[in-house]
């Protein structure tokens, strides 16, 4: 058994910037470990899964701008213009010149994540680090033997870490039903391509209208039909041989994302709203930060001033109104999201988005609700049960809607399919039929606003809800739940006394009750705030982290995308220099928050 220092494991974007922020202060963490050890379950390490070409398509887009990357070595942007026409090709980027604010493939990104990845290997080792690549090492459990002995299990080996880092990314769980024409995940996406260069005659069910479910429609659209610019923009010509190809996407709400904007400030901060101080200051009598008091005296003032930079005066005069509170914001600005054709309202929004984009014109309030969402996000222990479920319910929809913006590039690309009459939409929470007898479709029934309900038969029908969240009994290191050291994430109710009030609603396995308090299964496993694993002891095991926002959903339900990578990262490697060390006490939001206030990338 090899013994190691520090085990990242995971090659994506997190484990990129954790050693990063490891290179930079290597003079001091140097006497903590001196070896660091990576493991990749693919073949390729430094790429991350949603931009591994082994699991995404050359035209898939990536959703984020070089100037929205936080920086490794070299932007994005600059990285792409030292390259040569003909790799370029290759990833897909055909336009020219290369711009900052503009999107390019998932592909292309992959592979500058993945030569920073080396100038990383590089600097480390110049820095006296020994580091080894374990590519084609899926670490299968972690045993934990003693204090400072974690053994780490792979498929031929296992190896001793002082130290230890999950930064594993998603983990798609791969219920597929292939023979039923069913995909419970459309990753690797070339799993839905049709083979030898076919074309699917039929429909194509879509569950979601997500960045993801964006995914799907272009890279089968591309096979099926060609893309020409003229005059009008962009247009879609189907294939002759494909003329019954169709996606329908259904989305609960019958919402499409709202479309990428100017930012004044590209980059969230934590306390750009509000200080640490004033944060902590709001939690209440029995020690919660309710959401309602974060939103009259942190989100008020500052969504009111973003209303008047973006001239919304109807917006402006609703916020004087002390009685106006986050519900009701969420309501009004969602009802304003709303269109009788979807697809005619992102035709509308598209004006207001080039606007914005080509002109330099921010719209200041999304870049606020989005800055206090994030500051939210990292206090979210000190929330209640209650609010626990009122974000999940009402206020993450809302904003993976509005807020996860998609580029404009893929609009005009969905825009061109809907005026081919290629891709449309049903609104209605959708129930997937499971049946016993052997078919070679799957069937849905749809649940409309109006109480009615349809049932449609896909022989093709892809989910896209992103369904790779995990809870305990799915955590892929199972010896740790068995042995104590990982437990569920919670959150205690603030006015529910009775476990009857919630069983018939949320469902015995959701809520408990400990010392005449009611809890709440939030999702995900229990971290404390410097995400060390907290066991059923309500210690901590003070030598592993787990920065997977998939195992964290519940502790941290807003954290997404490359800047939370970044994020998460430093406060863990910022953890290691300040805070007190080996100590299985949870590291407290009083602690961690010093970090969040000291360091300028947070």
């Amino acid at each position: 058994m090899k013994k190691l220092g520090l085990a990242i494991i995971g090659s994506g974007a997190t484990s990129i910037y954790c050693l990063k922020h490891i290179l930079d202060n290597s003079a001091v963490l140097k006497k903590q470990f001196n070896r660091i050890s990576i493991f990749e379950r693919s073949k390729r390490m430094g790429y991350g899964m949603p931009y591994n070409p082994d699991t995404t398509d050359l035209f898939n887009l990536s959703n984020i701008s070089s100037e929205e990357i936080p920086l490794l070595f070299q932007t994005f942007a600059d990285w792409l213009r030292n390259q040569n026409r003909q790799d370029l090709k290759k990833w897909h980027v055909t336009e020219f010149p290369i711009e900052d604010s503009e999107v390019y493939s998932r592909i292309a990104l992959g592979e500058y994540f993945h030569q920073q990845f080396l100038v990383l290997m590089d600097k480390l080792q110049t820095a006296g680090f020994a580091v080894e690549e374990y590519t084609n090492h899926e670490i299968l459990d972690i045993e934990i033997n003693d204090k400072n002995n974690i053994k780490l299990i792979a498929k031929n080996a296992s190896f001793k870490a002082s130290k230890v880092i999950i930064a594993t990314g998603h983990n798609w769980q791969h219920n597929d039903k292939p023979a039923s024409g069913y995909y419970d995940t459309p990753w690797p996406i070339k799993k839905i391509i049709p083979k030898n260069d076919a074309f699917y005659n039929f429909e194509i069910g879509v569950l979601g209208a997500s960045l993801s479910a964006f995914d799907v429609v272009s890279s089968l659209a591309h096979r099926h039909g060609k893309f020409t610019q003229s005059k009008k923009g962009l247009e879609f010509q189907l294939n002759k041989e494909a003329k019954n190809f169709k996606i329908t996407l259904h989305a609960a709400q019958g919402w499409l994302p709202h479309l990428q904007y100017e930012q004044e400030e590209p980059f969230r901060e934590i306390y750009r709203h509000a200080t640490r101080e004033k944060i902590l200051s709001l939690r209440n009598e029995n020690g919660f930060l309710k959401i309602d008091s974060f939103f009259h005296s942190v989100c008020r003032s500052a969504l009111q001033r973003a209303f008047e930079k973006d001239g919304n005066k109807e917006m402006l005069e609703l916020l004087t109104d002390t009685k106006f509170g986050f519900k009701d914001f969420i309501e009004i600005m969602a009802k304003n999201h709303e269109y009788l054709d979807s697809f005619e309202g992102m035709k509308k929004e598209l004006v207001q988005a080039k606007d914005s984009v080509e002109n330099n014109k921010p719209i200041h309030w999304m870049e606020t609700l989005d800055d206090l969402m994030y500051c939210l996000n990292f206090h979210a222990e000190m929330m209640p049960a209650e609010d626990h479920l009122f974000f999940k319910k009402d206020v993450k929809p809302f904003l993976m809607s509005v807020i996860a913006a998609l580029p404009l590039s893929s609009a005009k690309i969905l825009l061109a399919l809907y005026d081919a009459e290629v891709v449309n939409l049903i609104a209605g929470r959708v129930r997937i039929i499971e049946d016993t007898n052997i078919k070679e479709t799957t069937d849905i029934e749809i649940s409309k606003a109006d109480n009615k309900t349809i049932k449609k038969s896909y022989q093709l029908f892809i989910n896209c809800s992103g369904n790779d969240n995990i809870n305990v009994d799915t955590f892929p290191f199972q010896s740790l739940v068995k042995s104590g050291f990982v437990k569920e994430a919670s959150a205690k109710f603030e006015t529910v006394k009775k476990l009857t009030d919630l069983e018939s609603t949320l469902g015995k396995d959701t809520v408990w009750k400990k010392n005449n308090e009611v809890f709440l299964n939030i999702g995900g496993i229990a971290v404390d705030s410097a995400y060390h694993i907290i066991g059923v002891n309500g210690k901590t095991c003070s030598n592993i982290h787990d920065l997977s926002f998939t195992h964290t959903h519940g502790f941290r339900p807003y954290s997404y995308g490359l800047q939370a990578c970044l994020a998460t990262s430093l406060i863990v490697v910022d953890s290691w220099l300040i805070l007190e060390k080996n100590t299985n006490k949870p590291k407290t939001i009083e602690e961690v928050s010093k970090i969040y206030d000291k360091d300028d990338d947070l």
